[in-house]
């Protein structure tokens, strides 16, 4: 087994100093998923997860099981009487870690970070390395949040593994991974503050020691502004506290959004008899305080703020959960160049970069811990939320901020048991239980910050169990206009939670709407899924929430779009709500919020990255397609250049200047200015389809995505799919039929809402045609090849589905039969993406017919190319 080791071991020297000592082992690592017995093991980095491909195959599920990590260290003799430990700053979900075969401990949660101590297992030989084996699972526990949500739960050693080496006098290791020192400020105003540095000192060695602990306060432009130091006695294998009280600090340059200025504590232990220091830390401060008001929102340093931003999910396209650091700190620059000053970390606690770029950067922080849609009634589950909410506590007291715990987001939207049961009465009595046993504790833990409890829409069933009244604020997750029927009540809603709770401060945890930036209309509506549709409900939500002040702010569902392996949409495993795509491409709704929030001068073209368009040509005028293109901006108005060319200034409504384009074919290179000088510049190449083919304009190749009202872009810059049109002489269009539709969804206007398999373009084969009598286009004489696109998406219900109706047509091509039979009995498989193609000879100016002629049940068409030779 040793020979799988193929790799250079790290050699840790001990240094002059006997200060703690931290360095990453993120190399040199192998991995096997499963039996550890198997051999099948690969050599792997940390952060890695083993489940960044299989959250995005077309097989239903992913491995939720075993993996192991090992690796060998070569540990300096040196170092042996020192306190050494392996700190891990995530690992999905249950860790346990063996050194040279020994259990050197276990840990339990997968989005804390946990520190495991392994000095005492150690060889401390330099010719001999030490083995440390790391078996981790995420397997579902019961016993262990999250039991289900609405993202994946990937395994694996995701996030840095550090190698720590302190003296044996020091601050608490032991201290649920946190540092072991907490710097609090009981009180700040504008001309002083108060600050509180306390801890555990640690001696692990078998003679007491007399030291002096040494607290310096250094201000953000690296000058020292106070120093304690206070003398103490530790005995043998004891642990004593120290504090730390600075009074009246004078005119403290204060931290908020606009201004996070960061003061450092420095904190030492200073052996008295040897002057030698033993162990130091570092730690953020900022002199800020704050206050929620049911009636007036969020007040920050006496001054009223609304609270503006989004939700975080911490995966990245094709890399799972396993990021760099660069990658989350750049998530929250991106966040705060939209505008904003609040992320709420969704919905567990994240890797230590993003809350240290809060800081730095100045963006207010929501967390909370993973009990997410429901609970386990039992005594484990119990303590292992109590466990996470103190972790999370502990690792991140330090970081100014952070201004709301939370815990319990949507908990009672999957309640067990049968509805209205009395077992069901008692679960709810469960779940209030615990969440005022998290409360307490968050509270006894931290008596500075808030305690949040988001829940969803249901405003009865969160009245009627009670749980409203647990925390200190409540939180809305609230999506009317997508869940719900329409965005326009959206404040209607909160007014009357307002007027029953007029004691109970309110923020909204989550408000959003699916994007596909694949995905353009003209007419946008619910559940298209288009850019356009999502753009008007954020302005819409926005709008409400800055109309009423007791509303302390709003954080959008998603920042990005996110994995969830479960949902089987048009766009398979993704949740796309996000402000931007999984690799942090924007869309238009994060233009919106730079427009309404940002500090600069703002000029930004919608769909900038929808770089191949298509149109019809203007009826009789045929040299270019009209097309609107939206503009956001914080100017009063902009100017709009074509192709060098001014055709339109425009005023701005509600930050957005609605431009008309006239798309000439080919390269569009459209322009906008402000009268400020801000601007903004896209390069767009259009096809431009001739509204009738007996316009002077060119054939131009023909894609058209039946049953859909929205342009489709392939993602890939070579095809745009059209919607449909009913067939008129002279140009192209469906005869006969109806749209396929759930028709007991409300959820789902037209097309299916599960992924079709076996191809990338999920929304084109997501719609359809259902009886559809022909498919004419009456094209110049010539060669062409005609490609038809079919997909089986079933009975059309969505509530008790089953298999759809037995049917079968012929499919004929200007009177020759080129498919006798096609039949969801043989080749049009369940949700499986099918396609076949023809040659065409055009004589006559007779065009193209394609006709469908039903031999037992419903004809269908999900779309059709017809391409010149």
């Amino acid at each position: 087994m040793r020979a799988l080791f193929i790799f250079a071991s790290w050699l840790f020297l001990l240094t002059a100093s006997a200060q703690r000592i931290k360095t990453s082992v993120n190399s040199n690592w192998w991995f096997c998923k499963g039996d550890s017995s198997s051999g099948h093991w690969q050599q792997v980095t940390i952060p890695h997860t083993w489940n960044a491909a299989d959250v995005l195959d077309d097989e239903p599920g992913y491995y939720r099981g075993a993996g192991w990590y090992k690796r060998l260290l070569s540990v300096s003799p040196a170092w042996k009487g020192k306190t050494i430990h392996l700190y891990f700053e995530g690992a999905n979900q249950v860790a346990t870690v063996f050194v040279n075969g020994k259990k050197a401990g276990t840990h339990t949660g997968g989005y804390s970070a946990f520190s495991i101590p392994i000095g005492h297992l150690l060889r401390f030989d330099s010719s001999a390395t030490d083995e440390v084996v790391i078996h981790l699972t995420n397997a579902h526990d019961e016993n262990i949040p999250p039991l289900n949500a609405d993202f994946s739960f990937f395994g694996g050693i995701y996030r840095d593994v550090y190698l720590l080496a302190a003296d044996e006098v020091h601050f608490d290791l032991d201290n649920y991974g946190s540092s072991g020192v907490f710097v609090s400020t009981p009180r700040v105003s504008e001309q002083w503050a108060d600050v509180q540095v306390k801890g555990l000192i640690e001696n692990a060695g078998a003679t007491p020691r007399l030291l002096q602990v040494h607290t310096e306060i250094y201000d953000d432009r690296g000058a020292r502004v106070a120093q304690q130091q206070a003398d103490l006695t530790v005995g043998a294998f004891g642990k004593v506290p120290f504090l730390a009280f600075f009074s009246r600090l004078q005119q403290p340059r204060l931290w908020s959004p606009d201004k996070p200025n960061l003061y450092r504590v420095l904190t030492r232990i200073i052996d008295r008899n040897s002057g030698v220091t033993t162990d130091e830390t570092a730690h953020p401060l900022g002199f800020r305080w704050f206050r929620f008001s049911a009636d007036s929102g969020f007040f920050l340093n006496g001054k009223h703020l609304k609270l503006i931003g989004a939700n975080r999910h911490q995966d990245f396209k094709k890399l799972g959960n396993a990021l760099p650091d660069a990658l989350h700190v750049r998530d929250v620059e991106l966040l705060k160049g939209m505008g904003s000053n609040l992320i709420r970390i969704a919905h567990y606690p994240q890797d230590p970069a993003v809350l240290e770029a809060c800081d730095r950067l100045g963006l207010l922080v929501m967390e909370e811990i993973p009990i997410v849609n429901r609970i386990t009634q039992t005594e484990g589950f119990e303590a292992n939320c109590l466990a996470m909410q103190r972790e999370m506590i502990r690792q991140h007291f330090n970081h100014p901020s952070v201004i709301i715990w939370a815990y319990m987001n949507e908990v009672l939207i999957e309640p067990r048991y049968e509805k209205g049961s009395p077992e069901q009465e008692a679960y709810f009595r469960d779940v209030l239980t615990l969440a005022r046993k998290l409360e307490a504790l968050t509270r006894q833990e931290d008596s500075s910050r808030y305690t949040l409890i988001p829940g969803y829409g249901d405003y009865e069933v969160h009245r009627r169990t009670g749980i409203i009244d647990v925390a200190m604020i409540f939180g809305w997750n609230l999506y009317r206009g997508w869940y719900e029927e329409t965005y326009h009540d959206f404040g209607k809603y909160l007014d009357r939670f307002h007027a029953d709770y007029p004691k109970v401060p309110t923020i909204i945890t989550e408000y959003g709407a699916d994007c596909d930036v694949r995905l353009h209309t003209t007419k946008p509506q619910r559940f298209d899924k288009s850019m356009e549709y999502a753009a008007l409900f954020h302005a819409a939500y926005i709008k409400q929430m800055m109309e009423r002040q007791y509303i302390s702010g709003g954080a959008a569902w998603n920042f990005v779009d996110f994995n969830s392996e479960y949902r089987q949409e048009a766009t398979p495993h993704m949740n796309t709500k996000g402000l931007m795509t999984a690799d942090r491409i924007p869309k238009d709704a994060y233009w919106i919020y730079q427009a309404r929030f940002g500090k600069e001068p703002v000029v930004r073209i919608g769909s900038r990255e929808w770089k191949l368009r298509s149109g019809l040509s203007v009826s009789g005028v045929d040299q270019h397609s009209l097309q609107p293109v939206d503009v956001y901006t914080n100017q009063p108005f902009v100017t709009a250049y074509l192709n060098g060319k001014k055709f339109a200034s425009v005023k701005a409504v509600d930050r957005r200047c609605r431009l008309m384009v006239p798309f000439v074919d080919g390269r569009n290179k459209l322009e906008v200015r402000s009268p400020q000088g801000a601007s903004d510049a896209v390069d767009i190449d259009f096809e431009l389809q001739p509204a009738s083919y007996a316009s002077p304009l060119p054939f131009k190749d023909l894609h058209v995505s039946l049953g859909d009202r929205r342009q489709t872009s392939d993602g890939a810059g070579r095809t745009v799919w059209l919607p449909e049109q009913e067939y008129k002489a002279n140009s192209w269009g469906y005869i006969g039929g109806e749209l396929y539709r759930l028709r007991d969804s409300d959820q789902i206007p037209y097309g299916s809402n599960r992924a079709i398999l076996g191809t990338g373009l999920d929304p084109v084969y997501a719609t359809q045609r259902v009886n559809i009598e022909a498919f004419r286009a009456d094209v110049p004489d010539g060669n062409y090849r005609v490609v038809l696109h079919f997909a089986e998406l079933g009975e059309n219900r969505m509530r008790n589905p089953a298999p759809a109706p037995e049917r079968s047509f012929d499919v004929i091509v200007n009177g020759l039969l080129v498919w006798k039979g096609l039949s969801n009995q043989k080749e049009l498989l369940p949700r499986q993406a099918f396609q076949t193609a023809t040659d065409v000879e055009v004589r006559n100016k007779k065009g193209i017919t394609v006709s469908f002629v039903p031999l037992k049940g419903q004809t269908i068409l999900n779309a059709i190319e017809v391409i010149r030779r």
